[in-house]
């Protein structure tokens, strides 16, 4: 069952008929309702089109956080083989908000680190609806600090809405823990890509994202703090967060035109869950093609790069 955004309610209302016309040939034989499926179709394709060629920034953000929206484990199964999962960060416990360990990217040994957000009600709890304490970031420091000392690149892949702001996150160092990762990401003389693939929320994002190539999905968001957070900061109306998503320059094409991130990995028409295969298939086309570029550089000479580019965000945005 396809779940509908409020926005897609011509297509829901066209797909809704396309569904009862299906049916009602099946239950008779006898009626031909092809060339009227075929119409409406066709009319579904080009509501598809004019709706999607217009989204706001609101509407992105539901888009970046469709619940049918394909997930870390989504790409680590197609994108990864030999993909061994890493659990725990030595100190305190698990945190399965972040996934990480060590796969093979096209024959490639590698480091992942990603978060995952689950799919239904048992999954979204298991991981925290991907809001990591700081185990869970501590443990992403734990695999950067092996992909440093074994040269393997890094991979990661940012799903978050912001990292778990409970009192027991703050009690044990969850600001301390992002930083820690931030600069861990900074420091270590291997190649780092990450990939926005839906939210990217705050520092619980950035403490992953400080690659040396960052892309975003078409249709993810990357901000400093929700919509929501915003609105109620600035306002107190959280029921603002359309007019904060438009005024904080979220979209994937507001940060490319800024700066912040290097590409763009186009969606299918109607968003990543109406076709996650070819959406993650572009993902690992980009992914090898960003690897190819920083491959031949040496150690000193990514981390450097690295640290440059994320100055330079700061002195160009000031």
């Amino acid at each position: 069952m396809h779940n509908y955004l409020d926005f897609e309610k011509p297509i829901s209302d066209l797909e809704g008929k396309i569904i009862e016309l299906k049916k009602l040939a099946s239950e008779d034989e006898s009626i031909d309702t092809s060339d009227e499926v075929g119409r409406l179709e066709i009319r579904v394709r080009e509501a598809m089109v004019d709706i999607y060629s217009k989204l706001n920034a609101w509407q992105k953000t539901q888009v970046a956080r469709h619940p049918q929206r394909p997930h870390f484990v989504d790409y680590a199964k197609t994108l990864f083989q030999e993909f061994t999962p890493l659990a725990g960060d030595r100190k305190f416990s698990e945190d399965a908000a972040i996934q990480a360990g060590l796969a093979r990217f096209r024959g490639q040994p590698i480091a992942v680190i990603g978060q995952e957000k689950g799919s239904d009600t048992k999954s979204r709890l298991k991981h925290n609806f991907g809001s990591a304490r700081p185990e869970g970031y501590r443990k992403a420091i734990r695999i950067l600090e092996m992909a440093d000392r074994f040269s393997l690149p890094v991979i990661t892949l940012v799903d978050t809405a912001g990292a778990y702001p409970g009192v027991g996150a703050e009690e044990r160092g969850q600001a301390e823990a992002i930083a820690r990762s931030t600069e861990m990401c900074l420091g270590v003389k291997v190649p780092i890509i990450s990939v926005i693939i839906g939210e990217g929320g705050s520092g619980g994002a950035i403490a992953i994202a400080t690659g040396n190539k960052v892309y975003m999905l078409e249709h993810s968001i990357y901000s400093v703090i929700s919509p929501e957070g915003a609105a109620s900061i600035l306002w107190r109306d959280s029921t603002r967060a359309r007019e904060a998503a438009t005024n904080m320059k979220i979209t994937a094409e507001d940060l490319k035109s800024l700066g912040i991130i290097d590409g763009i990995i186009p969606e299918p028409l109607g968003g990543a869950h109406r076709d996650p295969d070819s959406v993650i298939a572009a993902t690992g086309d980009v992914i090898a093609s960003a690897l190819a570029e920083l491959s031949p550089r040496s150690g000193e000479q990514l981390r450097r790069d690295r640290r440059q580019k994320f100055l330079a965000m700061g002195r160009n945005l000031a």
